[in-house]
């Protein structure tokens, strides 16, 4: 079948980096998996293999009739048509697991709301490209939005690269596997993360400049109130986003709630 170039659509055929995907999610007999894009379901007979109940979500709708007549007669398959970014995750079993090949138009919105569900996963395991799943697991020095708002809510791992020409069509960069183990306990107890993530945000929006002046911006600060809110953090000013730790952000979370609170 002929692939969506508009969806991202890379058939992926390659037995060993399939049962790479369900080695990274730990994926097992009784498990519930979330697969996002099942595509020919290549990745969902492996799934089925290891005795894994698995709910597909597939936005294309031209390929969903061929999955139920591949799958439709196994009582651990079921399918959605629907956009996965308006898959209401509740509707899964507590401990469930994802797996998927994503293509890289998806990748930030994806894990934001798998991040953003009341009702979060356990594992995942999600093929992307090499470069992107590089920078989620970024350490200071490399950090970015997308590597903050993803280690603030799981443990990511980089696994199996698996190169370009084992796709059908081949995509134009090499791809490699992705783990995440989410938090069960959360990385700073009693967070607000749409403020934290505000901030960070803030800190991003001119990555090229000082915090005094990406802050100041993003936040409609004065410079001034900004240099403050650095110090009671113990954070220089003078540093760039890319170089700020989890902890680092945390405090000037801090700093900015107690700053609020005296107005």
């Amino acid at each position: 079948m002929d692939t969506n170039k508009k969806l991202g659509q890379h058939w992926l055929h390659d037995e060993a980096s399939l049962q790479a995907m369900c080695d990274a999610a730990e994926v097992s007999a009784g498990d519930t998996v979330l697969e996002i894009g099942p595509g020919l379901g290549t990745l969902t007979a492996a799934l089925l293999d290891r005795g894994a109940r698995v709910v597909c979500v597939e936005f294309d709708m031209q390929l969903v009739p061929g999955l139920k007549k591949k799958f439709g007669k196994n009582p651990l398959f079921s399918i959605v048509h629907q956009d996965i970014l308006r898959f209401d995750f509740s509707v899964l079993p507590s401990g469930y697991k994802v797996v998927a090949n994503i293509p890289y138009y998806l990748t930030s919105n994806l894990l934001r709301r798998m991040h953003e569900a009341a009702h979060a996963y356990s594992q995942a395991a999600l093929l992307m490209q090499k470069e992107v799943a590089q920078r989620v697991c970024a350490t200071p020095g490399d950090m970015s939005i997308l590597s903050v708002s993803t280690q603030l809510f799981s443990t990511p791992h980089l696994g199996l690269e698996v190169p370009a020409h084992l796709f059908t069509p081949p995509p134009k960069v090499d791809s490699q596997i992705l783990s995440l183990r989410y938090k069960t306990t959360p990385q700073f107890e009693g967070l607000n993360t749409v403020a934290y993530l505000r901030i960070v945000k803030a800190g991003f929006s001119e990555k090229r400049k000082m915090l005094r002046s990406s802050l100041s911006s993003g936040l409609g600060l004065p410079k001034t109130e900004v240099e403050a809110l650095c110090q009671k953090a113990g954070i220089n000013p003078q540093l760039r986003a890319q170089t700020l730790s989890l902890e680092d952000w945390y405090r000037l979370y801090k700093a900015r709630r107690l700053s609020s609170q005296r107005k």
